[in-house]
C-alpha cells in the first residue's frame, strides 16, 4: 500500500514539474459559472484557424466565429492568450439569441521563432456545453533570409 502511494505522489510531482511552459490559468467569472439558469448553448463556427504563411516581422490577425444557439444571452466572461505573442479580441456585450460574435487574436511575429506555429486562446462562456473553449490557429514564420536566399536564386 505504501509504495502504491508513493508511485501516485512520485506521478503527481513529475506531472507538475515537467511543463516548463504550464498553460495559462483561466479565470471563471463568478456570476457566469455560479448561475446556471442563465447558460445559454453555442456554436463554434471555427475553432481551428490556418493563416498559412507570413515573412518574420508581420502582425496576422485571426477570427474565430460563434453564434448563440440557446434560448439566453450569450456573454464572454474571460478570453487569453496561450502566449505574449497574441493580443486577444473578442465580443464585448451580450450576444442575442441567433446572433454572432467573434474572438479574435493579433499574433505579432517578431515575438515568435521562423517556422511552423501553433498558438491557443482561451474562452470562457455562460454556456452549458462546456464554459471554456481552446480556439487553435496555426501557420507558417518565413526568416527574413529565406526570402533574401528566394529572391537570389530568381
Amino acid at each position: 500500500m505504501k509504495t502504491f502511494l508513493g508511485i501516485i505522489l512520485i506521478s503527481y510531482f513529475l506531472l507538475i514539474f515537467s511543463c516548463k511552459n504550464p498553460s495559462p490559468v483561466v479565470r471563471l467569472n463568478p456570476f457566469t459559472t455560479a448561475d446556471s439558469s442563465n447558460f445559454t448553448e453555442i456554436q463554434w463556427l471555427d475553432t481551428i484557424v490556418n493563416f498559412g504563411s507570413i515573412p518574420m516581422g508581420e502582425t496576422k490577425v485571426v477570427t474565430f466565429r460563434m453564434r448563440n444557439t440557446g434560448n439566453k444571452p450569450l456573454t464572454i466572461s474571460n478570453v487569453q492568450a496561450g502566449c505574449g505573442c497574441t493580443v486577444p479580441d473578442f465580443t464585448k456585450g451580450a450576444i442575442a439569441p441567433g446572433g454572432e460574435g467573434f474572438v479574435s487574436g493579433s499574433f505579432d511575429s517578431k515575438k515568435a521563432h521562423p517556422g511552423e506555429v501553433r498558438k491557443s486562446i482561451f474562452v470562457t462562456t455562460n454556456t452549458k456545453n462546456g464554459i471554456n473553449k481552446t480556439l487553435i490557429f496555426t501557420g507558417i514564420i518565413e526568416s527574413a533570409n529565406s526570402n533574401a536566399n528566394t529572391s537570389k536564386k530568381l
